[in-house]
């Protein structure tokens, strides 16, 4: 456990939230290293996508600590957290959240633009990444022609394309059959491991949990083995 904590990319500590006078976390303890995909079960109204959004910096906890790799969030203004959240964060979300009116690659080069990479570097870096996830021949394709599972995986390639420290998913399969999320987390979970980031993702799903090396079970207000 120790060894663990030693190389935690993500270290969450006491963490308390409450929304509407309802505690949802208390001293909530949670390390992930470099490498790892953590999973995050329970049931609706635990508070799963709460947590994603405080460990991203878009809500401030009440009490405890949050860091990313040596960078404390509580130390951060609202501008510093938003120039380290392009930095050092990816994001794969359940609805994708791809640009309709840019291409696949210009949605893919995105966050290496909005960290200031020159444009020619920024769209060869995204083409690589998208070759990586098997969708090089669709680079100039409008997300409107691409079917859902492409889609996903345009949005793992877009979260991962920047080298982030950590990876947070919410929910990145549920618009998906079967089939095509099996795919896609073995995707995921393959490029998280391979590039060395830390992976948080919460689900409702057995089969997307099932992928993750560790499955923890967000429950009156902590994290717990299932």
């Amino acid at each position: 456990m120790q060894e663990m904590e030693a190389a935690a990319m993500l270290q969450v500590q006491g963490l308390a939230k409450s929304l509407g006078g309802r505690p949802l976390f208390a001293g909530l303890e949670l390390s992930v290293a470099a490498g790892e995909f953590v999973a995050v079960m329970g049931e609706s109204g635990t508070g799963k996508s709460t947590l994603l959004n405080l460990i991203a910096g878009l809500e401030r906890a009440d009490a405890g600590s949050i860091a990313v790799g040596e960078c404390a969030l509580a130390d951060l203004d609202d501008r510093s957290i938003t120039l380290w959240r392009r930095r050092a964060l990816g994001f794969v979300f359940q609805a994708f959240h791809i640009l309709p009116h840019l291409s696949v690659l210009d949605n893919v080069a995105l966050p290496c633009r909005l960290n200031a990479m020159p444009a020619s570097e920024a769209r060869s870096t995204a083409l690589a990444m998208l070759s990586g996830v098997g969708l090089a021949e669709r680079s100039a394709s409008a997300p409107g022609e691409l079917s859902g599972g492409e889609l996903q995986r345009v949005a793992i390639a877009r979260a991962l394309v920047h080298r982030p420290q950590l990876v947070l998913a919410d929910e990145p399969t549920g618009n998906l059959d079967p089939d095509n999320a099996a795919r896609v987390l073995q995707l995921l979970a393959g490029e998280v491991r391979r590039r060395g980031a830390a992976c948080l993702m919460v689900t409702h799903s057995q089969q997307a949990a099932s992928v993750a090396d560790r499955v923890l079970v967000l429950r009156e207000g902590r994290l717990q083995a299932p």
